[in-house]
């Protein structure tokens, strides 16, 4: 079973910088592909970001590219989300997710594993 622990989220003026961490438990191969979500009040889900832990590959919607970056530390079992340039947009509940395999394209529905989400807080 899988668990995932986020942390790192905080309240940041625009132009300002957070990273984002998940620890993750759990049988590794059921968390090939760590994704970051985002969602706002009556709003759906939104992917941000996706990467697969053996391969390297990344993934990121168009709203956050050159300004979040995804990574992971095997080692400590923990993914990041650097986030640089925030905006007030970005402001959101930030989940972690995990799953077993596919492209690790940051979509919900190919994420089964969450975990109870960061707030981040972007004023202008």
């Amino acid at each position: 079973q899988v668990q995932l622990l986020e942390s790192g989220g905080g309240s940041v003026q625009a132009g300002g910088s957070l990273r984002l961490s998940c620890v993750a438990s759990g049988p590794p191969d059921e968390r090939n592909c760590m994704a970051w979500f985002r969602q706002v009040p009556g709003k759906e889900r939104e992917g941000v970001a996706g990467l697969h832990q053996r391969l390297g590959a990344t993934h990121y919607v168009d709203s956050v590219k050159g300004r979040f970056t995804i990574s992971s530390d095997n080692a400590k079992n923990t993914v990041y989300l650097q986030m640089n340039s925030l905006k007030p947009e970005d402001t959101g509940i930030y989940y972690c997710a995990a799953a077993r395999a596919g492209s690790c394209y940051p979509l919900s529905g190919a994420y089964f594993d969450w975990g109870q989400g960061t707030q981040v807080t972007v004023s202008s």
